[in-house]
This record gives structure tokens, C-alpha cells and sequence, in this order.
């Protein structure tokens, strides 16, 4: 009998096929000993910590299912390389782009200057009133009508988000590591994007945690932008050079930003990025909500006693 565990962060209820039974446990404490025999571990909020125990004392296991879309943790925590990783690559797709164009049009609306001028019971004629016409000289990003954005990674979460974004009036070209189309959408090498930079309104950041990514929006690309963009991150925080993000902000080099995810999570209380005015920053709240995840493990549980090859099987 094959033992899956579920984690208590989330109601899973996953069709069990034959020969499967599934316990639940708590993320936050060790693995019990009487389900340390285990095969199966299905992970979700489970703490850096409590992720390198289940590592070393589930001794029986032969696949970790993350619900993440990017299952850095689960790769982080030194399981086994025979121990197969799926990530939830598609759960999230809905949710981050839905997040990813809020954040887009509140800086396109100015909506944190909105706020910050409620909170001072303040009618800002700046903000609203008679507006430069979107594309008009001096006009800075205050549309997505006629704007141009660039999406750096370009799989499902920008895939679902792409069309919405084409909706509002943008023409929208994609970054990835081959070029050709997308979803019907063109997608360049980052070669290639170094010349769009300059004529771009918007750069999304939907980049996994790899070495590669690395800080990659560095100084470079921000210079290349011009003044009137915005910058947005979806993807992981080690992807950006903070401290150049924190210069071209303060130096009116980038019109403004907003950051889901930051280099150290939770964002320190003493860092300069809370002061910026012209930086929007959400706690990391794009996803945390893994839609149809009962669906892709009960698939996964299927294959799995089938002996077939798993959906978003990750490359180790």
C-alpha cells in the first residue's frame, strides 16, 4: 500500500487510485515515525527546516509533489537526487497573472500616490484631473493602451496573462531562452530584448530561482529602460539587483515599481525599499492559492502507480 502525505496547510481530497491511502500531517512539526515509511510527500508551506527533516528521515521516499510553482524550496532541502520533484507549474497561472495586471494598473493609475494622498484627507489634482494623452510627449506609463511590455519568462502564468494585457490595448513580445511564438505571442532571446528595452513602457519579471536568473535584472537592463517604464516582479526576488533597482528608482531613472517578491523574504523592516514613494511592495501574495490542485495529484497518483512519467517532472 502506498502512502502519500498531505500536507494541513491546504483541504486537499485527491481521487486515490487503488492501492493508495493518503494521512495528513502537520508542516510545522516532524514527520511522525509511524509515517516515516511513507512514498509519497505532497508539500505546501512546509518551513525550510522541517523540509531538510523530511529529507533525512523519510528514508522510503520516491517523489515530493510540490504545490509551488517554483519548487525551490523542495530543491533546497536536500532530498535524495533518485527522489523524483513535480512542481504545481499551472496551479498558480490564474491567480499571478490576475496579481501581476493589479499591480500594473495601480502604477499605470498611480494608485499608492491615491492612497498615500487619502491618508492625508488630501483631493490631489495631480493624480486626477486633466491628463496627457497615453503616447504623447512627456506622457508618462499611464495606459495599456498603445504600451509596450515585455515579459521576462514567458511560460503559463505569462501565457494567461498575455491575452489580458492585449485586451487592455498592449503589444506584448516575451523573453525567453529560445525564440519563436507562444501562445501566439512572440517571444525573443534576451539578445534580442536589449534593443526593445528602450522603446518599452513595462518589464514583467516572471523568472524562476535559478542560478542562471540570478540577479539578471541588474543595472544593465534598468538603464536601457526608459524613465517613463515601470517594472514589475511576479517571479522571485533573487532574480533583481536590488540595490540597482533602488538606485533607478531614487534617481528618476524608472518611473516606478512593484515587487511581489524580494531578495529576503519577509522584507526586512530597515530596508531603503519601504521608503521608495514610487515602489509598490505586496507580501509575496500572487500565488498561495493552487487551483485544480486535487486534479494534478490525483493525476500524478495515477501515473505514479502506473509506473508513467509525471506531470511537471523537475529537471535536477
Amino acid at each position: 500500500m502506498t502512502l502519500v502525505l498531505l500536507p494541513d496547510t491546504i483541504p486537499l481530497d485527491p481521487r486515490l487510485p487503488e492501492g493508495v491511502r493518503a494521512a495528513r500531517y502537520d508542516v510545522h512539526q516532524p514527520i511522525p515515525p509511524e509515517l516515516r515509511g511513507a512514498e509519497v510527500l505532497v508539500a505546501w508551506g512546509n518551513p525550510a527546516d522541517r523540509l531538510a527533516e523530511a529529507a533525512r528521515d523519510l528514508t522510503a521516499l520516491r517523489w515530493v509533489q510540490s504545490l509551488a510553482a517554483g519548487p525551490d524550496a523542495v530543491l533546497a532541502a536536500g532530498f535524495d537526487p533518485a527522489v523524483v520533484v513535480t512542481s504545481g507549474r499551472g496551479l498558480h497561472d490564474g491567480p499571478v497573472a490576475e496579481h501581476t495586471l493589479a499591480l500594473l494598473l495601480a502604477l499605470a493609475r498611480r494608485l499608492p500616490e491615491a492612497v498615500r494622498a487619502q491618508q492625508r484627507r488630501e483631493w490631489s489634482s495631480e493624480i486626477g484631473g486633466l491628463q496627457p494623452i497615453p503616447g504623447s510627449d512627456g506622457a508618462g506609463f499611464g495606459s495599456l493602451s498603445g504600451a509596450r511590455v515585455l515579459i521576462w519568462g514567458f511560460g503559463s502564468i505569462a501565457a494567461r496573462l498575455a491575452p489580458a494585457l492585449t485586451l487592455l490595448g498592449a503589444e506584448v513580445v516575451g523573453i525567453a531562452s529560445t525564440a519563436g511564438r507562444r501562445a501566439g505571442y512572440p517571444v525573443v532571446t534576451l539578445d534580442e530584448a536589449l534593443d526593445l528595452l528602450p522603446r518599452t513602457d513595462a518589464l514583467i519579471d516572471i523568472l524562476p530561482a535559478t542560478t542562471a536568473t540570478r540577479r539578471v535584472v541588474d543595472d544593465g537592463i534598468l538603464r536601457r529602460l526608459p524613465a517613463r517604464a515601470v517594472f514589475v516582479n511576479v517571479g522571485r526576488g533573487s532574480t533583481v539587483d536590488e540595490g540597482a533597482l533602488l538606485r533607478a528608482l531614487q534617481e528618476g531613472r524608472l518611473a516606478a515599481a512593484a515587487v511581489d517578491v524580494t531578495a529576503t523574504e519577509p522584507l526586512p523592516p530597515d530596508s531603503p525599499l519601504w521608503d521608495l514613494p514610487n515602489l509598490l511592495i505586496t507580501p509575496h501574495a500572487a500565488g498561495g492559492r493552487p487551483v485544480g490542485a486535487d486534479t494534478l495529484l490525483a493525476d500524478n497518483l495515477a501515473a505514479f502507480q502506473r509506473g508513467e512519467p509525471l506531470r511537471n517532472t523537475v529537471t535536477r
